[in-house]
């Protein structure tokens, strides 16, 4: 088995930082620990010569690789857009190393049947470790209660409407659903009546009944969010279920939350980097590249969201990476299609955010890996992935300047890189940070134990499907 060595590295885990070393050991980590321990040089030669790849790490962060709990990545029916190739290659260039698919594709996910051809499909052309989510409908509760949740992530619940006519409208499912289902409930909390009642609203003040994209965040207004992230509380806080709500996008939400984890809901949180890096003005110079559902919201509620990312309430940082063409972009608030491709720059933008952003000035590089890392892990499950501990899968990832290059230690100061469209490995060809400088970048991603990325170079991957274990008893 392939032996990697990663010496005088700057390793974030478990909330320490430590000048240290990593061995690895075929797909596992075998030994981990600080350059201190290392008594003599001659100690660490011996590792040295242990090792069949020995990289000094001098200057460079190495973290656990990021687990992304939430892409659309396209595939099977829409893969125009992107796909499981496609979008797994840019999640290791951005340094995710596994990633969970929601079930809202074309047919959708909503059988164990279609899992398991994801999974055949995945086997084949994903560089990135790979799971997915067992997708909720009106009348599917049997699949849901047979399934085997030591291979899926979870039920995925849309309380509006997606891709595939996945909305569950009837209360009876939805009590089945959180009553009787073993296992973490995913939700997409938008309530359908506030939205469809908004779309009305201002389509009868227009005089062509188009509404300007800029006005997307008052087609799906704030009320829409809360009412449902309220009512899938209530579900959860009635049933003992464990919730755990998608792509958090107002203040609001923030307060219904943590007054639900303070009377004991299991409940989890979740936001994106688009809702900590854009607000509604953006939608001025950035038209519908920043449209998404939920809608970016105001100033106010992105200054809120930052300033929790670790205060308890926000758990962890996922990217709702749902890549489009930009010809599919284009329109008005209704036309203009939803979502955005955001998996292959998020670690270095909530990075940014970190070191840049005013509101989060206390944010500290291990609050970023726990958020990215360890709290995706911990809250699906999954086995053996999100720390740097012996014994556990050996995903990693090495972050230094944009440019440098791993084999060379002495590399001086690289200011940070406006990045472009051109920069964009998914198909879709574009990003919406596009002309924002970002100071970090992977410079190696271990998927695995083996090497999926070096350099900005792809490399032969060894991706395994995820394995998940703390789901709960029905």
């Amino acid at each position: 088995m392939t032996k990697t060595l990663f010496y005088n590295a700057t390793v974030i885990n478990e909330g320490a930082v430590i000048f240290g070393y990593i061995l690895t050991e075929g797909q596992l980590i075998k030994s981990v620990g600080e350059m201190d321990e290392l008594s003599s040089p001659e100690a660490l030669g011996k590792l040295v010569e242990e090792a069949d790849e020995a990289i000094d790490c001098r200057g460079k962060w190495v973290i656990p690789g990021v687990i992304d709990t939430h892409v659309h990545f396209r595939d099977p029916g829409l893969t125009e857009k992107a796909d499981m190739a496609t979008e797994s290659r840019a999640a290791v260039a951005g340094g995710v190393t596994s990633f969970i698919d929601m079930p809202n594709t074309r047919p959708a996910t909503t059988s164990m049947e279609a899992v398991a051809a994801k999974m055949d499909r995945a086997a084949q052309v994903s560089v990135a470790n790979y799971g997915f989510f067992l997708g909720a409908t009106n009348d599917n509760i049997k699949e849901l209660l047979d399934a085997d949740y030591s291979k899926v992530a979870g039920v995925k619940l849309f309380l509006g409407s997606s891709t595939g006519n996945m909305l569950v409208d009837s209360e009876s499912t939805l009590s089945q659903i959180f009553g009787k289902v073993p296992a973490l409930i995913a939700v997409h909390a938008e309530d359908e009546e506030v939205i469809r009642a908004a779309r009305e609203r201002l389509k009868a003040e227009s005089p062509d009944g188009s509404i300007a994209v800029e006005r997307h965040p008052d087609v799906r207004p704030r009320e829409a969010c809360v009412r449902a992230t309220a009512h899938a509380i209530s579900l959860a806080e009635n049933s003992g279920a464990r919730l755990h709500v998608c792509h958090i996008s107002t203040a609001d939400e923030l307060r219904l939350i943590a007054d639900a984890k303070g009377r004991g809901v299991k409940v989890t949180a979740e936001t994106c980097p688009q809702y900590l890096m854009f607000d509604r003005n953006d939608f001025l110079t950035l038209g519908a590249r920043v449209k998404c559902n939920p809608a970016i919201k105001e100033p106010s509620d992105r200054i809120a969201l930052l300033r929790e990312l670790h205060r308890g309430v926000i758990d962890t940082i996922a990217t709702d990476h749902a890549p489009h063409l930009l010809s599919q972009k284009e329109g008005d608030a209704l036309t203009a299609a939803s979502g955005m491709p955001m998996i292959q720059f998020s670690l270095a933008a909530m990075l940014d955010l970190m070191r840049n952003d005013p509101s989060c000035d206390d944010l500290t590089p291990a609050d970023v890996v726990e958020l990215m890392c360890h709290a995706p892990a911990r809250i699906f499950g999954i086995e053996r992935r999100g720390f740097i501990r012996p014994g556990y899968y050996a995903d990693l990832v090495v972050l230094g300047a944009p440019g440098a290059r791993l084999d060379d230690p002495e590399t001086p100061w690289i200011p940070p890189r406006r990045i472009t469209d051109d920069d964009a490995i998914g198909r879709c060809g574009w990003t919406p940070l596009a002309g924002r400088a970002l100071a970090d970048a992977p410079l190696l991603t271990m998927v695995s134990g083996s090497v999926a990325y070096r350099d900005g170079k792809f490399m032969e991957s060894s991706s395994m499907p995820l394995r998940f274990t703390n789901h709960v008893q029905p």
